[in-house]
């Protein structure tokens, strides 16, 4: 972390609200696209810090850092906050464009047989991690205006891995080269992403079965760069029966999944659990080679688009520090569990004497350049339920069909165009005039229009009601109907969201907290199981088959939540323990039980002990 700044946290003045300058792109050659426009500044948010893992107690301004927002805004405020040009190693893994959405599958824990779980099945369907469609030409100005902030915050000697499919890949690498400069483009790595099969023997043409990326360094020729070899095979010798010279073949730029995951000089997929069921997760062996030939111990590597924490993951165990962030709250809990798994891991290696990276010599395996972390939320980022999903979800339960290619209007309903508001505020006269001017730009759109919305404005009716009033005197198209989801009677229920809640007995015996936690019940789950098709309706005999995580702080200040106990079980087929004991904090104090469910959920209990 740089010298002399720190996150804000929860204890000291949160940093205002503040305007960050962005350098021009001015590389070579320039790609134009409907409505581009360059970023000169962008505006910093504070950050509240919501979430410690600090085992150790090892000082707080040496935590990797977790952000839950919009990279857009997390990398202003990293620029804010004394970042800029300290960043050594950039890796991200957009979203490619690829019109689908991504979607991870959620079951309950424990597995059939157990007696856990009664019934037809056990499995909660596809919960929504991100939706990858965009709209006409918003994704280049999207990945534009981040390259950008990256670069703002790469340092002089660093480098930029962009991870892309051959959808957009050779758009992005115009973007790159306009914003990096085309001087500083290093190599197209191709990675052969592994063996055919499934859909990908179906294709009608050449199986696609690689990605691209790009390679970029902040300067031309002053960039960190540790050349790595793949050993030769035992008994090799050269053409005159000699035996060679060097360490093995020097890497090339073409790079086989099996390769990386059986010929690479140094293995990291070594600890536990690396297969998290997520959306485009990556491989670890990937990401470990981008890191160790690019950066070295101590160096600070961030990945914008974290999803599960495979770069974060790899950072830790290669000893760099890291910054990671990801506008999907799903994709900070997963990537915290892992991260927490792997410090606990280092640690308990550590106290035996062994190298932190195990199969690895103990005077080659690097040291953990941090064994703890902290989570913020940017702008007060914290919807209670993920916008992709909840827009997914009003579309099935009103029966919208989603529009792909329209980049206004977000479905259609019978005849009729759907426009849905963004579930974090209500609707507002503002937002009616966005959509005037929408349709006036369409003069042949005659269909009307349904406006989806969680609440409106007072002021919105009078506007509705003067719109809609002068079409009743003719033949005018476009009246605008509004299904305001908290109060209609016909569609009320899909926001008649009941909370999780949790039954937790907590308790001081001598030394000891003694936590139980009686009884747990996920109302989301519940009706998600009730909606399975069959005639026998699976039945949840113990609650532990609902909870993916139990953490517990024996100290809550009441914004700060930091772990000393985590029960984060290994496997899905096991259950977290319920019962819990723990060393007694000195005096009166507040202990906080978080539970967080297998749909992401979390619940807070507190009680003064």
């Amino acid at each position: 972390m740089p010298a002399k700044t720190k996150p804000a946290s929860s204890k000291t003045k949160p940093v205002e609200k503040t305007t960050v300058p962005v350098a021009a792109a001015k590389g070579r050659p320039m790609l134009t696209w409907v409505g581009k426009r360059p970023l000169r500044q962008v505006t910093a948010f504070p950050a509240q810090h919501i979430e410690t893992f600090n085992p150790t107690g090892e000082p707080a301004e040496k935590a990797g850092l977790l952000f839950h927002g919009d990279n857009k805004e997390v990398l202003a405020w990293l620029l804010a906050n004394g970042y800029r040009g300290k960043v050594n190693l950039i890796y991200i893994d957009p979203p490619f464009d690829s019109g689908a959405d991504y979607v991870r599958k959620v079951e309950l824990r424990g597995v059939k047989g157990t007696g856990k779980l009664e019934g037809e099945g056990y499995t909660l369907g596809e919960q929504i991690q991100y939706t990858d469609i965009w709209a006409n030409d918003n994704y280049l100005q999207f990945m534009y205006e981040r390259l950008l902030l990256l670069k703002e915050l790469l340092a002089s000697n660093g480098s930029l891995y962009v991870h892309m499919d051959s959808n957009r890949g050779h758009q992005i690498k115009l973007v790159c080269d306009e914003v990096f400069g085309s001087e500083n483009f290093q190599r197209e790595i191709v990675w052969r992403i592994g063996w055919i099969s499934g859909y990908k023997s179906a294709a009608k043409n050449w199986i696609r079965n690689h990605d691209t990326i790009f390679f970029y360094s902040k300067n031309k020729d002053d960039f960190v760069f540790n050349k790595e070899y793949i050993p030769y095979p035992a008994g090799y010798t050269r053409r005159d029966g000699s035996p060679p010279e060097g360490q093995g073949y020097p890497i090339e730029d073409t790079w086989n999944c099996s390769d990386l995951d059986s010929l690479d000089s140094i293995q990291i997929m070594s600890f536990s659990g690396e297969k998290l069921d997520f959306p485009t997760q990556k491989n670890e062996n990937l990401a470990g080679r981008i890191v160790r030939a690019s950066s070295n111990p101590g160096d600070l590597v961030l990945d914008c688009f974290i999803g599960s924490g495979t770069t974060a993951a790899v950072a830790q165990k290669l000893g760099r520090r890291w910054i990671g962030c990801d506008i999907n709250k799903g994709a900070i809990q997963t990537t915290c569990k892992r991260l927490q798994t792997i410090i606990t891991e280092q640690i308990e290696a550590m106290k035996k004497g062994a190298p932190a990276l195990p199969g690895m010599d103990a005077d080659k395996a690097p040291k953990p350049a941090q064994l703890s972390f902290s989570v913020y939320r940017v702008n007060d980022y914290d919807l209670q339920i993920q916008h992709n999903e909840a827009v997914n979800l009003a579309c099935e339960h009103i029966g919208v069909t989603r529009t792909r290619t329209d980049a206004f209007f977000d479905g259609t309903l019978g005849k009729r165009l759907v426009k849905i508001i963004p579930f974090g505020h209500p609707l507002t006269v503002l937002d009616l005039e966005e959509l005037k001017r929408e349709l006036a730009a369409r003069p042949d759109e005659e269909r009307d229009v349904v406006v989806v919305c969680l609440g409106k404005e007072l002021a919105v009716e009078a506007w509705l009601e003067e719109w809609n009033r002068l079409r009743k005197k003719g033949d005018v198209p476009n009246k605008i109907e509004v299904i305001e989801l908290r109060t209609d009677p016909k569609y009320g229920k899909f926001i008649a969201h009941q909370p999780a809640r949790a039954k937790v007995s907590i308790r001081r015996v001598k030394d000891k907290l003694v936590i139980e936690i009686e009884d747990f019940i996920s109302p989301a789950i519940l009706e998600r199981l009730s909606q399975q098709e069959g005639v026998l309706k699976p039945k949840i005999t113990d609650w532990r088959a609902m909870v993916d995580s139990v953490m517990i702080d024996p100290a809550y200040d009441g914004k700060v939540f930091n772990i000393a106990l985590s029960d984060v079980p290994e496997k899905k087929s096991d259950l977290v323990a319920g019962h819990y004991e723990l060393p007694a904090p000195k005096g009166k104090t507040i202990v906080a039980v978080k539970i967080t469910d297998m749909l992401g959920e979390e619940v807070l209990t507190s009680q003064p002990v």
